[in-house]
């Protein structure tokens, strides 16, 4: 599978969101469905955004 986005982005949306603490690393193991639904929502728009 393609890496569509890179591990710094994904670490900055967590941070805007305020769920930075609960990353290790590349482990998003500990968002929860809720949190991991508006990690997509976040970066959807931000992609939505840039195409602009």
């Amino acid at each position: 599978m393609a890496k569509l986005m890179s591990d710094a982005l994904k670490y900055e949306l967590a941070r805007e969101m305020g769920v930075a603490h609960k990353i290790r690393g590349t482990d998003y193991g500990e968002l929860t469905s809720r949190e991991c639904g508006s990690f997509v929502k976040l970066a959807i728009a931000r992609a939505e955004k840039a195409m602009v």
